[in-house]
C-alpha cells in the first residue's frame, strides 16, 4: 500500500482523540460500554511506548499503540481502522508498523487482549501469527477475554 503513511502522534492529539471516540462507540455497540482498562496517555510516549496513526490520501484511517508491559513485552492497545478501509490490508500494515516500533524499542514480544465479540480482530491477529498466551492485566479474570501474543 504505497498510499498508506504512518505517523506517531501523542495520545492526546485531537486526531487520535477522534479515532478513540470511534473505538469507544464500536466497543459500546459490541459490549455495552468502552474498554474499562485504565490507560495513561504518557504510557504511549517513546521510548516506553508509541502511538501510530495510519493515513491514506491525507485522511486518518486507523490507529494503534503499544505500551511497555514489563521489560520485554509491549502491549498492543487501541487498534482500529475506520470501516471504509476494512478488508484492504490497512490493519495488517498498521499492525506490522506497531510491531516494528516495539521491536526498535527493544521489545521482544507483542501481547494483546480482545473479546469474543470482535471475531474479525481475532482472525486478523491469528493470521498474523499471534497465539494464545496466559491471561494478564485488567481482564485476566474474565472467562471470555482472549489473550494473544507473538514474538517479535
Amino acid at each position: 500500500m504505497s498510499d498508506l503513511v504512518f505517523r506517531s502522534l501523542p495520545y492526546t492529539d485531537p486526531v487520535v482523540q477522534r479515532l478513540l471516540e470511534e473505538i469507544y462507540l464500536d466497543q459500546t455497540e459490541r459490549y455495552g460500554g468502552p474498554d474499562a482498562a485504565a490507560v495513561d496517555p504518557a504510557e504511549f510516549a517513546p521510548p516506553r511506548g508509541d502511538f501510530l496513526t495510519a493515513w491514506q490520501y491525507g485522511e486518518p484511517v486507523g490507529c494503534a499503540g503499544w505500551r511497555s508491559d514489563g521489560e520485554n513485552d509491549a502491549e498492543l492497545k487501541r487498534m482500529y481502522t475506520v470501516p471504509a478501509v476494512r478488508g484492504r490490508g490497512v490493519a495488517i500494515a498498521l499492525l506490522a508498523a506497531v510491531e516494528d516500533s516495539a521491536r526498535a524499542a527493544g521489545r521482544i514480544r507483542l501481547i494483546l487482549n480482545t473479546g469474543p465479540k470482535q471475531p474479525e480482530a481475532i482472525a486478523l491477529y491469528e493470521k498474523c501469527g499471534y497465539d494464545p498466551i496466559e491471561p494478564y492485566g485488567h481482564y485476566k479474570d474474565y472467562a471470555e477475554a482472549v489473550f494473544l501474543g507473538r514474538v517479535l
